[in-house]
Formats: structure tokens, C-alpha cells, sequence
């Protein structure tokens, strides 16, 4: 007897209902619907950051990456939740003989395993993201866009795999009697079919809850509920969150500095303007959102400059255009803006946020503001402008 209780565990000792292929079945296609998800609307975040010449990204709607970036951290969201229930669900696979066996059942249980191990990395680390909490030393950006395809790749594996037996799970009722799982007494009835639906239905419950937790960052009406959103709209100065000060992006001496001047440079000509030289040009108002990679977004009405008025002065307007932040250092004190954004009517360098002067930790004395672009490329505290030559040189 205390031989049996010292053996190593195997599948059948697991009894719950809950550790059932039709749980397992319906909880991972819900996983793999949330990450699909997200790394779609993630590829759509990394392609603004790091753009190729053959696939340009829309400059309309304005609002168009306010949306893919919340999808994006409520997807990720609604997969922690998701990933823990399927991990339970089917952990007693794990003890099953024989360990390896076949060619085809050592490629699934790798499988498993690279998938297990890269979503746990890539809910952990995107949900620390979100509250711009960085303990360790890598590139979060390049990493996580990495990991993200060798993810996809280990559930293409795994699904290809398991594609009958998900298949067969999915055609069986939750709650159907049937003798061959766990759960089913001596006399064949299948006490605990309530107990896999009340699993999923907590899981569901879970995740929706979840997500109205986290997910008012972006949808303003449920922001009252979004206790876990570390930023929300109406909190910041002006009414607007703020990732980084001015005084942690030591800006402060140099944005203060009456005799600012932003300099402008071309392949045609170069000049310097002060503000009141910029006040004094014509001046529009746009209403656009600032959408910032971790997942808050908010409306603001802008007011400044546009850019390609800008760029007329000193070359074509068909350019790219290079932003310079006074703050010199992080990896965002730069951004490179692409023609067809620079000549978008919305596109400003913006002197006045809702009707007033800057404030500083928005990016006084100007800043950029464009529609359908992450809040890390909208640069602060610009005093530098370089429009590129037309072939794509720098002025």
C-alpha cells in the first residue's frame, strides 16, 4: 500500500471532470483566439515602430490605432486568466505512459512545452509592460515581437497535432454522458457534467471580468470600473495621463527656456522659429487621440501648427520628416514621421492642448500630434525638425 502511495502520478489518478479533453478542447481555442488576437494587433504596433517600405499603414482613421492597441492589451489580458484554466485542464496529460513514445507524440509534447513556456513569457512580461515596470536588461520591444512568432509557431505545431482530438472534444456536449472519462461513477451516470459547464462559465466570468477591469483605459465609459488600469483619461495635467515628465526626461532647463527656438532643416533651406513666430503662423485644431503602447488612450483637442506647413518652408512636402525631442537620451527621443503622414491635414505640431498653453510634462513648448499613431512616436519637447530629401536621404 505505501508502495502504490510513493509511485510516480499517472493520468488516471486525477479524477476532477474538469480534466477532461473537452474542456481542454474549448478552453484552448479560446486561448488561441486571444493570442491570435493580440499578435495580430501587436504586428500592427510593431509595424508603426519599425515600418517596411512595402507595407504602408493607413494614416485614417485617426482613431484606427486607438482601437488595434486596446484589442491588443485586453486580448493579453484575457489570455492570463485563459492560459491558467487550460494549464489546469490539462496538466494530468503531462503523467501519461508512455512519456515520449512515438516521433509524433515527442513532437506534440515539445510543442507544449515551447508553447507553455513562451505564453507564460509573454503575459507576464506584456502585463508588467503595461505598468512600465522594466526588471530586466533586454529590449522589451524586440523581445516580445520575437517570442511572439516562435509562439504562433509552437500553436500552429501543437493544433496540427492535436487537430482530430480537438475536433472529436468539440462534437461531444460538455455535460453529455460518457463512460470513458473522469468523473463518471460505477453506474455509468456522469455526475459531474455541471462541474466542466460551472468551470467554463467561471472561466468566462473571470475573463470578462478581467477585461472590464483593465480595458476603461480605453473604452471610456466602463473607466470608472477599471480599477487595474494604471492610466486612465482625466487623470495627468490638462486632463491627460502622462508616461514620462519633463523632469524625468530632464527637459526642464532647456523647455523653459524663453529664448527657444525649434529649428528647421531641408534640402532646400533651414531657419529658426520662436514660439511667438509659431503662434503668429496659421493655426489649426484638430480633435485627435493620443493612443500609447500600453493600452490607455484618450481624446484631446490639439491646437498648433500643421506640419506640412512646416515643411514647405525648407523643402518638398512629399517628404519624410525627422522629429528631434529636446530629451537626449531613451529610445523614443526621435521619431521619423513618413510623407503621407507629414501632409495629413491633422498632423501638427501642437502649441495648446484643449484650448491652453502646453503643459510642460505634455511636451511644451510644442510637440507632435498625428492621427493613427502610437503615443511614442508623437515626440515631445521638439526643437529640431530635418525634412528628408525626397529619395529618402537626410537633409
Amino acid at each position: 500500500m505505501h508502495r502504490r502511495l510513493l509511485r510516480p502520478p499517472e493520468q488516471d489518478d486525477f479524477r476532477s471532470a474538469v480534466h477532461d479533453p473537452r474542456v481542454v478542447a474549448r478552453v484552448g481555442t479560446y486561448l488561441g483566439a486571444a493570442i491570435g488576437l493580440a499578435f495580430l494587433t501587436g504586428l500592427v504596433s510593431h509595424l508603426h515602430q519599425s515600418p517596411v517600405p512595402w507595407l504602408p499603414l493607413p494614416t485614417d482613421p485617426a482613431w484606427l490605432y486607438r482601437v488595434t492597441q486596446g484589442l491588443h492589451v485586453a486580448a493579453g489580458t484575457a489570455a492570463i486568466p485563459l492560459l491558467l484554466a487550460k494549464l489546469y485542464a490539462a496538466y494530468p496529460a503531462l503523467f501519461a505512459r508512455p512519456r515520449v513514445g512515438s516521433p509524433l507524440r515527442g513532437l506534440e509534447r515539445a510543442s507544449v512545452a515551447l508553447l507553455v513556456s513562451t505564453a507564460i513569457f509573454q503575459v507576464v512580461t506584456g502585463l508588467i509592460n503595461t505598468f512600465q515596470w522594466y526588471p530586466w536588461s533586454f529590449g522589451f520591444r524586440t523581445v516580445h515581437f520575437v517570442v511572439a512568432w516562435v509562439l504562433v509557431g509552437s500553436i500552429v505545431v501543437h493544433v496540427a497535432v492535436k487537430l482530430p482530438t480537438v475536433a472529436d472534444a468539440w462534437r461531444r456536449p460538455v455535460a453529455a454522458q460518457d463512460d470513458d472519462v473522469h468523473g463518471t461513477d460505477a453506474d455509468g451516470d456522469d455526475e459531474d457534467g455541471p462541474t466542466r459547464r460551472g468551470f467554463l462559465a467561471g472561466v468566462a466570468v473571470t475573463v470578462l471580468g478581467l477585461t472590464a477591469l483593465t480595458v476603461g483605459q480605453t473604452v471610456q465609459p466602463l473607466s470608472g470600473a477599471a480599477i487595474l488600469s494604471p492610466r486612465q483619461a482625466g487623470n495627468g495635467p490638462q486632463g491627460l495621463p502622462v508616461n514620462r515628465t519633463a523632469k524625468a526626461a530632464g527637459v526642464l532647463p532647456a523647455a523653459t527656456d524663453p529664448g527657444w527656438t525649434l529649428t528647421l532643416e531641408g534640402p532646400g533651406a533651414s531657419t529658426t522659429l520662436s514660439r511667438a513666430e509659431l503662434e503668429a503662423m496659421e493655426q489649426t485644431t484638430v480633435d485627435l487621440p493620443i493612443a500609447c503602447v500600453e493600452g490607455w488612450s484618450t481624446l484631446a483637442t490639439w491646437q498648433g501648427v500643421r506640419v506640412r506647413d512646416l515643411v514647405a518652408l525648407v523643402g518638398p512636402v512629399d517628404s519624410d520628416v525627422r522629429f528631434v525631442s529636446m530629451q537626449r537620451g531613451g529610445s523614443y527621443r526621435e521619431s521619423i514621421l513618413p510623407a503621407r503622414y507629414a501632409a495629413h491635414p491633422d498632423s501638427l505640431l501642437a502649441l495648446r492642448l484643449g484650448g491652453e498653453v502646453l503643459d510642460i510634462d505634455h511636451g511644451y513648448p510644442a510637440r507632435l500630434v498625428t492621427p493613427d499613431r502610437p503615443g511614442v512616436l508623437q515626440t515631445k519637447w521638439v526643437d529640431r525638425i530635418e525634412v528628408r530629401s525626397p529619395g529618402g536621404g537626410s537633409a
